[in-house]
């Protein structure tokens, strides 16, 4: 099956040599302003950031395979199986042992396992899983001035409702195991990334 990996997403910056290489899963409900975070993460710690939302995206663009698969699922707000992801992520982690930021992966308890599991046989470890928090009523305001196609405030409801469902335990599994990182994700996209870099600044020094 043929993959078109995005571009911009997969664009390495250059890699200084990290003790431990940074590899980060950025965690929140839509809207939260997760791909603009991670895009601002990966300039500071020179890693590609790796987008499941743009690698989708650009294969429903291209109405490939897996992209004709997966439209169905996005435009009724749904999580596209796991299957779909999990075939374009493991190629595309692998293809990055120097670190990486992962936006909108994993959404599910057993998304995160699977991951667990790829990252073990990649032989990659995650640093942590940065949880960025907003308010439904913020989430909503935000999506419905995006103005996409498929931003309606009954979709986005639903997707706040897919979020909160499948989403928790994901954050208690990260907890359990140390990762997770909660950062308050509202006010100026410099205020949040202070907030992600100060945070993520004492978890390295712990």
């Amino acid at each position: 099956m043929k993959l078109i990996l995005p571009t911009l997403a997969l664009l390495l910056l250059s890699s200084p040599s990290w003790a431990q290489p940074m590899r980060l899963v950025m965690v929140g409900p839509p809207g939260a302003g997760k791909g603009t975070q991670a895009s601002r993460l990966c300039q500071h710690y020179h890693v590609p950031h790796i987008s499941t939302g743009a690698m989708l995206r650009e294969q429903i663009a291209c109405s490939t395979e897996l992209g004709l698969k997966a439209k169905a699922y996005v435009e009724s707000g749904e999580l596209v199986p796991d299957d779909v992801i999990v075939v374009m992520l493991k190629e595309t982690l692998a293809a990055q042992p120097d670190g990486f930021i992962l936006d909108g992966f994993p959404r599910t308890l057993k998304q995160a396992q699977v991951l667990d599991l790829m990252l073990l046989e990649l032989h990659q470890e995650l640093s942590a899983v940065v949880y960025l928090s907003v308010p439904d009523e913020v989430v909503v305001e935000r999506l419905l001035q995006r103005g996409r196609a498929d931003d309606t405030e009954e979709i986005i409801g639903r997707r706040l409702e897919v979020f909160n469902e499948e989403t928790t335990p994901v954050l208690e599994h990260y907890a359990k195991s140390g990762l997770l990182v909660e950062v308050e994700g509202v006010g100026s996209i410099e205020q949040v990334q202070d907030r992600m870099r100060v945070s993520l600044g004492k978890r390295s020094k712990e």
